[in-house]
């Protein structure tokens, strides 16, 4: 074969590659509304139900628990076989989950849709972040395909919350699991148009170390302290707007359109990063949008009415959205290609392990003090965590 035609070649895996780029969007979209949806609607029916708050905290550290034994498992799983398998797999679990919950809403039927939901994201995220880095060339174009790939979030924390809240007002709670239960079969739908790329064989170091190795890295472990926190102030909010929207006396449309506000801040702030990737200092705007995450943290309490809120959703969701596609572009350059899926499933793990516990700490710290003390904690731990940001080098 001449160089001509192997370069010929070589642009055309590369154009059917990135036209598969907007499939592996819509796949992770599908999968991760189906959990904002659950997650929502289930918050919600317990607030309505006349539950404690520490009760939602608790419902929403079980989203985290599953992908804690899940998270290597996929990421082992998506170095060997590739995207497709651990896709399914979260399909599965994401559709039963909700299913069981749209079933049923009794309180166990609400923690095990949870699990299943929450595991589904964990299984299907590993294989897609892995998936989508294989479509960049150069650490630019991984800033600018973690852009894209990280809207699948923004855009499901965007719509999830506002379709729940109407269908909640004008349908009842149950529409709201049937809704999360059919987006994981668009998921599906999506992954047909990716195609199926065999796995590249193993070094015998990665068949023999374990994912916890990867920590010896000082980088590794600086990126993901920094990922922990912005992480966790994510979740803070996720936990503070319908408790305080319940205080307020607040609709679920008017609690899942300031929900929707922050995901559609991060969903821009994602689409500027995508266009602006060359120019970027990730260490610059990963610090200031720590600083930016630490001002809104404290000042929230005070934002006034409905208004406040949404433009403190949507400056919150400018900074935090803006730091998943610097932290997994950085996570990609600071593995070796071959345990890109157990960096990806480490990070979920050590992720979802302060995910489990920290919402119950959030209710317990809600209902002891004030509805708004979590996001005060949260603004501490991200100043806090401007320490070892200091030590990630791009």
């Amino acid at each position: 074969m001449t160089a001509a035609a192997s370069a010929q070649d070589a642009l055309q895996d590369k154009l059917a590659m990135r036209r598969a780029l907007p499939a592996v969007i819509g796949a992770l979209v599908g999968v991760h509304a189906s959990m904002a949806a659950t997650r929502v609607t289930a918050s919600l029916l317990l607030l309505h139900l006349g539950y404690p708050e520490w009760m939602v905290g608790t419902l929403l550290s079980l989203f985290a628990l599953a992908p804690l034994p899940l998270s290597l498992w996929a990421g082992r799983q998506a170095d060997r076989h590739g995207m497709h398998r651990t896709l399914g797999v979260g399909v599965t679990m994401g559709a039963g989950g909700a299913l069981l919950a749209a079933i049923s809403q009794h309180p166990v039927a609400l923690a095990l849709a949870a699990l299943t939901t929450g595991g589904a994201v964990a299984v299907a995220a590993v294989g897609i972040q892995r998936e989508a880095g294989r479509l960049a060339h150069n650490a630019q174009d991984l800033k600018r395909v973690f852009s894209w790939v990280s809207l699948g979030p923004a855009l499901s924390n965007a719509l999830a919350p506002v379709v729940v809240g109407l269908l909640i007002d004008h349908v009842g709670y149950r529409s709201g699991f049937v809704f999360a239960a059919v987006l994981p079969l668009l998921s599906w739908a999506f992954a047909g148009w990716v195609p199926r790329q065999p796995a590249p064989p193993a070094g015998p170091a990665a068949k023999q170390a374990p994912a916890w190795h990867l920590l010896k890295s000082p980088q590794l472990r600086a990126l993901l302290l920094v990922n922990l926190a912005l992480s966790s102030c994510w979740d803070a909010h996720s936990f503070a707007i319908p408790v305080l929207g319940h205080v307020r006396a607040m609709s679920a449309s008017s609690i899942g359109l300031v929900l929707g506000s922050f995901a559609a801040a991060a969903t821009l702030v994602r689409l500027l990063i995508s266009r602006w990737a060359d120019k970027l200092d990730e260490r610059l705007a990963l610090r200031s949008a720590m600083g930016l995450a630490t001002a809104v943290s404290f000042l929230y309490a005070w934002l006034p009415g409905t208004g406040g809120m949404l433009v403190g959703s949507a400056v919150l969701g400018l900074a935090l959205g803006s730091v998943q596609p610097m932290v997994l572009a950085m996570l990609h350059q600071v593995t070796p290609p071959d345990r890109h899926g157990q960096a990806l499933g480490l990070r979920m793990l050590v992720t979802n392990g302060a995910t489990v516990f920290m919402p119950t700490v959030f209710g317990l710290l809600a209902a002891a003090t004030l509805p708004a003390a979590p996001m005060w904690l949260m603004g501490s731990i991200v100043l806090l965590a401007q320490w070892p940001a200091r030590r990630v080098v791009p």
